[in-house]
């Protein structure tokens, strides 16, 4: 289709799979995977540029600036649910933690260190759990606006959404879909809650 705008001509053509709203990846591809290579790279140079102050101090950064809080933008606004690099950042802030504190984790011990601060740990969340709370309670508070602007349009429940709840519903054992809260601290809450 030929357009005759000039305003409309000045655009840049992007294909649908390269999508990105507000720097968030809309589709699975490899803008997604760039997305994410590009915060596993800034996660690797921060942690080596933390090692070189006092650890306190490094964990506080790295908890409250550097690990969950640096992808949750991705996390909310992006398929990202079972994304290979979530292990992978995962993995990086494993490895961050025990070279900032000069110690190996064992598995239970990692468990441990990801849970939040207020159980008793040192709060540095594992990306790959926050995934699916972060894409439901997102996707939940937009519902409807989604629905305001598609009014007239046919629509269809998202299959990514969706399968998102189902996954929750079962990682958690719930019977029914679970009540949706529109923030992820009340998700996340509950989520703690569920698994006691």
């Amino acid at each position: 289709m030929q357009v005759n705008d000039t305003l409309l001509q000045s655009f840049a053509r992007v294909e649908i799979s390269n999508t990105t709203l507000l720097g968030a990846p809309l589709f699975p591809g490899p803008v997604l995977d760039s997305a994410w290579d590009k915060r596993c790279e800034d996660l690797a140079r921060a942690v080596d540029r933390l090692c070189t102050i006092n650890s306190q101090d490094g964990l506080i950064l790295l908890r409250s600036s550097f690990s969950a809080p640096k992808v949750l933008h991705l996390l909310r606004c992006s398929p990202s649910v079972s994304h290979p690099f979530l292990t992978t950042l995962d993995a990086l802030l494993r490895r961050s933690i025990q070279h900032i504190t000069n110690s190996d984790l064992s598995d239970s011990q990692w468990i441990q260190v990801s849970l939040p601060v207020r159980d008793g740990s040192l709060g540095v969340r594992r990306v790959s759990q926050l995934a699916i709370p972060a894409f439901i309670a997102s996707a939940d508070s937009t519902l409807s606006i989604q629905d305001d602007i598609l009014n007239d349009c046919i629509k269809s429940e998202s299959e990514f959404f969706q399968s998102c709840v189902l996954a929750w519903s079962a990682k958690f054992e719930m019977s029914r879909t679970p009540y949706l809260l529109n923030s992820l601290s009340g998700i996340a809450l509950v989520c703690l809650r569920t698994r006691r």
